[in-house]
């Protein structure tokens, strides 16, 4: 399964500014029964999106039509709980392309890359700028450059840099899954094989 090709995202954010959102709270366990990644979006964050009535809850930022764009900033210890990939698909089949925040639990953090989600680790006082930004002005507005490694508010010019695997980062920048990135790399992998077997 290819992956969306990552180019520099100059976007609109949607703020969560709410610390240690675990996997359940991204997508609760009673939606993982289906296996394929389509339509998760839709349950994204739903026990907070809806009430038990199942009527959207007004105030919750995804309802709220002030705010947009594909990156989701949110608290820090982003992902935490449980291994479900799902959280990952859903936040993707949304249309987050980028999440922002200043810790990552370990085992989502690799479920977004291999989802084509750029999880985008920053400094607490970043992060705070953001939130602050978008306080300001719901439609300020941030500049993703994974090239570079850069995040910048667009405002301000203020700017950081982020970490990211160098594999992960080829692989974002051009649409491969693990499987793409093997086979675009058969000839090398072929060749070695064959010097290996020689020297033995």
């Amino acid at each position: 399964m290819s992956i969306q090709k990552f180019t520099t995202i100059k976007t609109s954010c949607v703020p969560l500014p709410v610390e240690n959102v675990d996997t359940d709270q991204i997508i609760p366990a009673r939606f993982l029964k289906a296996t394929t990644r389509d339509g998760f979006g839709k349950n994204l964050f739903r026990d907070w999106r809806y009430d038990k009535q199942n009527q959207p809850v007004t105030d919750f930022v995804l309802n709220n039509p002030t705010y947009s764009g594909s990156v989701l900033v949110a608290g820090k210890n982003f992902g935490s709980g449980s291994s479900r990939e799902h959280a990952a698909w859903a936040i993707e089949d949304y249309g987050f392309r980028v999440v922002v925040s200043s810790f990552f639990a370990d085992i989502f953090k690799n479920n977004a890359l291999n989802n084509g989600v750029l999880p985008v680790q920053v400094s607490a006082e970043f992060l705070q700028k953001i939130f602050d930004a978008i306080k300001n002005d719901a439609k300020a507005k941030v500049e993703v450059n994974l090239e570079k490694q850069t995040i910048t508010l667009v405002a301000t010019g203020e700017s950081e840099n982020f970490e990211i695997n160098p594999y992960k980062k080829e692989c974002l920048l051009n649409g491969y899954d693990d499987i793409d990135y093997l086979l675009r790399n058969k000839d090398k992998i072929e060749a070695y094989e064959q010097n290996r077997e020689i020297n033995l």
